[in-house]
Formats: C-alpha cells, sequence, structure tokens
C-alpha cells in the first residue's frame, strides 16, 4: 500500500503490541497478582497515580502536534468540518451505544455471563460493562492515529489537522454529558465527579500542556527542530505508555480471558460493525455533499476511527483498571490499526468515485 513505509515501527505494527501485552498481562498476573493492585491502590481522589502519569503520557504526545490557529482558518472548507462534527457528536455516540446493546445485551448476552464489582462498590451484570466501554469509545472521537490514516489515504493534511483541533476542543465540553447520559441509558452508575475529573486530566490539561510547550518549542528552537527532532522522539512514548497501562490493565481481565477466550471475539464484532458503518455514512455523505477525496477521506476515517486513549483513560478511573468496561476499551485498540488500513485501502481504490472540485 502506497505510503505505508511511514508508519513508524510502533505504529505499523500496534495490534501486535496490544497482542503481546495481553499475554504479558495475563502472566503477570498469574505470577505476581499482587503488583497491579498495588499500583492502582496509590490513589488520590480515585485518581491512580501510576495509571494518571503513564496516560498523561499518551496523550500529551498526540496534543503537542495539534496547530489550533488552523481552527481559525476552517471557515474556508466548512463542508468537511460540520459532516464531521456531525458524525462524531449527533449520530457517532447514539449508534454505538444501539449497535453495542443489541449485540451484547441482546444476540450474545447468553455467552457473556456472569457479574463484577467496579470501582464504585456496586455489582454489574458483565455484559453492561463491556457495553459501557463500547459507549466510551463511541464518544472519544480520534485525534491521533487519524492523522496517519488521513495521511496513507492521500487526504489533505492541512484539514485533518484542522478536525483534530476542533474535535479535541469539542470533546473538552461533550464528553461529559453525553457519556453521563448514555451511561445512565445503560443503567451503570454515574459518578459525575469523576467524569468531569477524568475529562480535565486526561483530555484538558495534556491539552493545555501541549499547547503552551508547542508555542515555547518552536519559539526558542524553531519549527524544523520542533518537527524533526522533538517529535521524532516524543512519538514513540505514546504507544509505549499505553502499552504499560495494557500490561497492567490484563494482568488483572487475564482470568476471564483464560476462562472465556471468545469474550473478546463478542466484544470486537459490535465495535466492528460500529466502524464499517460510520465509516460507510460519513463517506456517503461527503459524496453527496460532492466534496473533493482529498476532503472526504479524513472526514470519514475521523468518524470512523476512536480515541482508545481517552476511552481507556476514562473507563480505568470510572470503573477500574479490571472492570468489564476498561477490557471491552482496549479491545478497540486490538482491532483499531488492521481495520482502518482496510478501510485506507477501500479509499484509495475508490478515490475516482469523488469528482476533483
Amino acid at each position: 500500500m502506497a505510503g505505508a513505509k511511514k508508519l513508524s515501527l510502533f505504529e505499523r505494527y500496534l495490534t501486535l503490541w496490544v497482542a503481546l501485552c495481553i499475554v504479558a498481562g495475563i502472566i503477570l498476573g498469574r505470577v505476581a497478582p499482587g503488583v497491579a493492585r498495588a499500583l492502582d491502590s496509590m490513589s488520590v481522589y480515585e485518581v491512580s497515580i501510576p495509571i494518571a502519569i503513564c496516560l498523561f503520557f499518551m496523550m500529551y504526545p498526540i496534543m503537542v502536534k495539534i496547530d489550533f490557529a488552523e481552527v481559525l482558518r476552517a471557515g474556508k472548507t466548512p463542508k468537511p468540518v460540520l459532516l464531521t462534527l456531525f458524525i462524531n457528536w449527533a449520530v457517532k455516540p447514539f449508534s454505538m451505544y444501539l449497535i453495542a446493546y443489541l449485540f451484547l445485551g441482546v444476540l450474545f448476552k447468553g455467552f457473556l455471563p456472569g457479574t463484577e464489582i467496579i470501582k464504585t462498590g456496586q455489582e454489574v451484570e458483565l455484559w453492561r460493562s463491556y457495553v459501557s466501554g463500547a459507549i466510551l469509545l463511541g464518544i472519544a472521537p480520534c485525534t491521533a492515529m487519524v492523522l496517519v490514516w488521513g495521511y496513507l489515504a492521500e487526504g489533505n493534511n492541512g484539514l485533518t489537522l484542522v478536525m483534530v483541533a476542533i474535535n479535541s476542543l469539542t470533546m473538552l465540553f461533550l464528553y461529559g454529558p453525553l457519556g453521563g447520559f448514555l451511561l445512565g441509558v445503560n443503567a451503570m452508575p454515574i459518578p459525575w465527579q469523576t467524569i468531569l475529573l477524568s475529562v480535565a486530566i486526561y483530555v484538558a490539561l495534556p491539552l493545555v500542556a501541549g499547547y503552551f510547550s508547542r508555542k515555547w518549542i518552536i519559539k526558542h528552537k524553531g519549527y524544523g527542530w520542533f518537527e524533526s527532532n522533538f517529535l521524532h522522539y516524543l512519538t514513540p512514548v505514546s504507544i509505549a505508555a499505553l502499552l504499560v497501562t495494557l500490561v497492567l490493565l490484563f494482568s488483572f481481565k487475564g482470568d476471564i480471558i483464560v476462562q472465556n477466550p471468545l469474550t473478546v471475539l463478542w466484544i470486537a464484532i459490535p465495535l466492528f460493525v460500529q466502524t464499517t458503518l460510520i465509516f460507510a455514512l460519513g463517506y456517503t455523505l461527503a459524496k453527496l455533499l460532492k466534496l473533493r477525496y482529498e476532503d472526504a477521506a479524513p472526514a470519514a476515517m475521523i468518524g470512523a476511527s476512536n480515541h482508545f486513549e481517552v476511552a481507556i483513560a476514562t473507563a480505568t478511573m470510572l470503573f477500574g483498571l479490571s472492570s468489564g468496561a476498561a477490557l471491552a476499551t482496549v479491545v478497540g485498540v486490538l482491532i483499531e490499526v488492521p481495520v482502518m488500513l482496510m478501510l485506507v485501502r477501500f479509499c484509495l481504490k475508490t478515490r475516482n468515485w469523488f469528482k476533483e472540485v
């Protein structure tokens, strides 16, 4: 595939790294079951300090790449921006809930027995916890890997950055309310203070840190040094922090996976269906709006892809590192790369559907 060589080693084999983390986590859970619990117990106001540090370093490298000055120029191409906002915030959260509920709460319910005690101390059905993880994925549009998907699909990179910036800002205001609403519909406990705190820690804090550090570095070192040196060494940090978090997560969930190996498959199916349907909707609407292919591809991609870093962070903070919700968000990571690469190939093969305007 054209451009695939531009993926870093971490990005190209992300699915493999995640699979290895599953194995490492399961082994850790068997050999030293108290390690992850001891780390997760180091918390302040229900925020695990070790996990918070890992998750900050997951988010910061993503946020520092965003040039928010581009947002001011978004008015020149309003249609793709409005399209992605409509897909991400008016359609995707609700379709994710409906699809996840249909598969996990109805069709596959018999394969997902049992209950668990979540962080609030309440007992919930496992399938309902998995649906909650899917909800948290559905309300988090991608603001990281979509830059890679848009690039590989030969899309408009400048517009992709604009959409990333706008969706990051929108997430600050809509992630909490939408998450609280849909979790309530799913009959899950809604710790509103924890939801708002998670948005502040895992979205707002790295966003602010990224903005000011980017501004300072470019001013003192120049944009060339920032792009070729700083980002070059920083990019693997995000993936490495993600992988450390996953090892801890799977050290808790290892027994469930070993006893019910098909659990990951049952969760993956509705996530795959949601991803392809949202992409199809965005791509079709882009064609109806007569967008250029270069604008249509990233506009559809950003809706199909999920910001799994935020979803994992929120699930961990709300329901605990050992929760089914946290496991469901990790399954989102597991299928993200192969599914999105499939959609990239589809875009490249169908670019002739769009007329140059």
